[in-house]
């Protein structure tokens, strides 16, 4: 666990200790807005609205999806406390004290695995938008590397394990 521990604290500092890291926290703060749970809601809806029984059949699995992920999130944080990164920059405040795993990018994985069954053509995007999405709170300084990959690991999975 330590070499694990030694490489997140090792990818962090790269990311975060360098003199262009103000400019990236802002663009990393837009990207992670769009990672928050009301848009995902608000395109769950739209789709359903705009694409007929296909859309309502993703806000369907959606809604089941995220009643297996987030409770399954919450007891994973609550269980393993990892304490967030410290010591180096933090650009914004979380919504709370743990890391493991990163909710926003599980919600995003989530999302892009529902796009992916749903609208296969735009799998692609949806998965380099998920990432993106993890990688820019890896960027504002609130989570480490593998919080993310546990994140992505979580959301993909819990799709899987319900749609599949």
């Amino acid at each position: 666990m330590d070499q694990i521990t030694r490489l997140d604290v090792w990818v962090s500092r790269l990311c975060l200790s360098h003199g262009y890291n103000h400019i990236q926290a802002r663009i990393s703060r837009l990207v992670s807005r769009t990672g928050d749970g009301p848009l995902y809601l608000l395109l769950a809806l739209l789709l359903a609205w705009l694409d007929g029984e296909r859309g309502m059949g993703f806000l369907r699995a959606g809604l089941t999806v995220f009643a297996l992920e987030l409770p399954l999130y919450l007891l994973l944080k609550n269980y393993i406390k990892r304490e967030r990164p410290s010591g180096l920059p933090v650009f914004i405040r979380p919504s709370d004290r743990y890391s493991l795993p990163s909710g926003h990018t599980a919600a995003a994985f989530v999302m892009a695995s529902l796009v992916a069954i749903h609208y296969p053509s735009m799998a692609p995007l949806a998965f380099v938008w998920a990432a993106v999405i993890g990688a820019s709170r890896l960027l504002l300084g609130v989570h480490f590397l593998t919080d993310l990959i546990a994140g992505a690991l979580l959301g993909s999975g819990c799709t899987l394990l319900v749609l599949l």
